[in-house]
């Protein structure tokens, strides 16, 4: 296997640049350029020469032993200055030996993947952490990387293999009378197929990680592209006295309290336009209205939505106001703002992942419901056999789910999107 090299933190210049070597060829790469190997995982202050002798840097270096390290293989660092010219010629220097050459994206965690450091559902929880901008999605990606869905699966698992094993049993002995399955496997199969349903109901990663979708709907110039303005923090949309000024739909994210939220603005709703293009943006207005998970209703009360909150959005002007809104807001003088950015981060909590649980993916989510479809099936079924096949279809999801078999194409998506050195 080839030794492999990157730049692990944050692109130079900086105050620090990490290089982090991998493989078998790690401890001669460390040698090569500090000259012998620093006792293990012990931080060492080291003179780095290249090939002809001359100095590079001066750095400390860590040797970090295999398999007890973040990719089970030999693994070493050199904590650099972080100027681009010092980083830039200790790639050569390491591109120059034997064996070595520069990581690909995710290259790192993937070894750490193949060599049983971490499961495929920690990868991904991984990967969410580096990708995550508010302090939700950091916290369950934290959850997800630390390992608390595998736990989880693996505490399912072991409990189906019992189940399996005792219905193998029977299968195993069907001719003796004496071995039947205990009187509390179907109880037993029962709860574990309730708690999987429950984790299917839970609020899934991709409201996480899109943001909790509100869309501000109303008739033309009630103020919908104002108040859009004022929760983004910037003249995202133009605003302006003529009916059916926004034609298409715009959409923001914007972190609101630590808690992520795609922001809707959209044409306003009206009947008989005879303009093609509004009555276009009209259509994608309805469509955003139904993939919501919240309307703000800026128009006339109780034409909206069902379950929509009736926002008087015009609250420094004279206007026909509602009679019992749920928040009556000015986006030109500030009334109400913060009560509704609080309200909208107190509901959005309600409906999101809890902080710090880790939330299902598309795809852990589509493994876990054919696991839970398969025990639904085996639950009434009365043939052993075609029970002992169910319970081991719904073991399969578990295992595609943390990366113990079926995972190739799964992999390379994946890995895909980690930045080089990670």
């Amino acid at each position: 296997m080839d030794t492999i090299f990157a730049l692990s933190s944050g692109p130079p210049p900086a105050g620090i640049g990490v290089m982090r070597i991998s493989g078998p060829g790690a401890s001669a790469a460390l040698q090569a350029l500090a000259g012998s190997l620093p006792p293990p995982r012990r931080a060492t202050y080291r003179t780095l020469r290249d090939a002809n002798g001359q100095p590079l840097d001066q750095a400390l270096i860590l040797w970090l032993p295999g398999p007890e390290t973040a990719t089970g293989e030999d693994l070493a660092e050199l904590h650099l200055h972080g100027g681009r010219a010092i980083i830039a010629a200790v790639e050569r220097a390491l591109a120059a030996l034997p064996g070595l050459r520069r990581a690909a994206a995710g290259e790192f965690t993937r070894r750490a993947f193949s060599n049983g450091r971490i499961d495929l559902a920690e990868a991904e929880g991984l990967a969410d952490l580096l990708a995550a901008e508010t302090e939700l999605q950091r916290q369950a990606a934290l959850a997800l990387a630390g390992g608390a869905l595998s736990r989880k699966v693996e505490g399912w698992r072991f409990r189906l293999l019992q189940l399996a094993a005792q219905l193998e049993a029977v299968l195993d002995f069907s001719d003796e009378d004496d071995v039947v399955l205990p009187a509390a496997f179907d109880l037993e199969l029962s709860a574990l197929a309730g708690e999987i349903h429950d984790a299917l109901s839970a609020p899934s990663a991709e409201m996480l990680r899109e943001g909790f979708r509100v869309a501000l709907a109303g008739p033309p110039n009630v103020g919908k592209s104002t108040l859009f303005n004022a929760l983004v923090g910037d003249e995202a949309a133009i605003t302006a006295p003529i009916a059916g000024t926004t034609r298409d739909v715009l959409t923001r994210p914007v972190a609101i309290g630590g808690v992520p939220f795609l922001l809707i603005d959209m044409a306003g709703l009206r009947t008989g336009s005879s303009d093609p293009v509004e009555v276009i943006g009209i259509a994608r207005a309805e469509a955003e209205i139904t993939r919501a998970d919240l309307v703000l209703w800026l128009g006339p009360s109780g034409e909206g939505p069902v379950n929509a909150w009736e926002i008087d959005a015009q609250a420094d002007r004279p206007h026909d106001s509602k009679p019992a809104p749920a928040l009556s807001v000015s986006a030109v003088t500030g009334e109400g703002m913060t009560e509704l950015r609080d309200q909208l981060v107190e509901h959005a909590l309600t409906c999101m992942p809890k902080p710090g649980q880790a939330a299902l993916n598309a795809r852990q989510r589509r493994l876990l419901a054919g696991s839970a479809s398969a025990l639904a099936q085996a639950l009434p079924e009365h043939d052993a056999l075609i029970r002992a096949e169910l319970l081991r279809e719904a073991r399969l999801g578990f295992d595609r789910l943390v990366g113990r078999s079926g995972t190739e194409d799964v992999l390379d998506t994946l890995f895909g999107r980690f930045c080089i050195g990670k």
